[in-house]
């Protein structure tokens, strides 16, 4: 029978003890090899629940909506008022300068800061129908007398106006062949195609108030290859 020394035994008992714990670690090893690792961005966490809609965060909801439309609305508002707006034109009596189906815009805040100068091309509404607007080139000024003879030349203050516009001679002077003079705040048009364009030559135009000038064309937006200031069509 072997005798087991008690030194023996307690040193046994370590060798026991030394072994139970290496094999602890190289368990605890594998499993943190096997433990996938968070990719870039990845978090690991517990999903947190929903927190269902109360009728307070709806109603927040429904009014910042609101808030935004109305201020969409303010915004197209004070530039359709007061800055600027888009028109077409619809038919020849500006031709060539502007033709059938041109989108312009419209510049409705320079004549707040100064009064309309010759040769502006402006938009104005027709006196006999609602809603329909004309295009035309202003001729003559406030304080003005505009006449135009019988070969077609235009005098102001009976002074030849120097002036290229007119596709060609004017054929029917209509009512500045006996002169024409313009009061305050009064202007004479005429379109660029001047024998197919009613304009102040005519009742059913005359002179043009100031006041109701919407505004000058300053833009040609459409057709794209003829985008340009309309002060530089030639």
């Amino acid at each position: 029978m072997n005798v087991v020394d008690f030194n023996d035994e307690e040193q046994i008992k370590k060798d026991i003890e030394r072994a139970r714990s290496n094999v602890d670690k190289k368990a605890s090893a594998k499993r943190k090899d096997v433990t996938p690792s968070p990719k870039e961005g990845e978090v690991f966490a517990e999903e947190k629940e929903e927190e269902p809609l109360t009728k307070e965060a709806i109603i927040k909801e429904i009014i910042s909506v609101v808030i935004n439309v109305l201020i969409c609305f303010a915004v197209v508002f004070v530039i359709t008022q007061f800055i600027g707006q888009r028109t077409v034109v619809s038919g020849s009596s500006m031709e060539d300068t502007l033709s059938d189906g041109d989108n312009l815009i419209v510049d409705k805040i320079s004549y707040r800061i100064h009064s309309p100068e010759r040769f502006d091309v402006v938009v104005f509404p027709y006196q006999y129908e609602e809603d329909t607007y004309y295009i035309k080139r202003i001729i003559g000024l406030p304080g003005e007398y505009v006449r135009i003879d019988g070969s077609g030349n235009i005098y102001v203050n009976d002074e030849l106006l120097p002036e290229n516009y007119g596709t060609e001679t004017i054929l029917n002077a209509g009512l500045a062949n006996s002169g024409v003079y313009l009061g305050q705040d009064e202007y004479f048009v005429l379109g660029d195609n001047r024998n197919n364009s009613t304009d102040s030559r005519f009742e059913a135009v005359g002179n043009i108030k100031g006041d109701d000038i919407v505004g000058k064309a300053w833009l040609r937006v459409y057709p794209f290859n003829v985008f340009g200031l309309v002060d530089n069509i030639e």
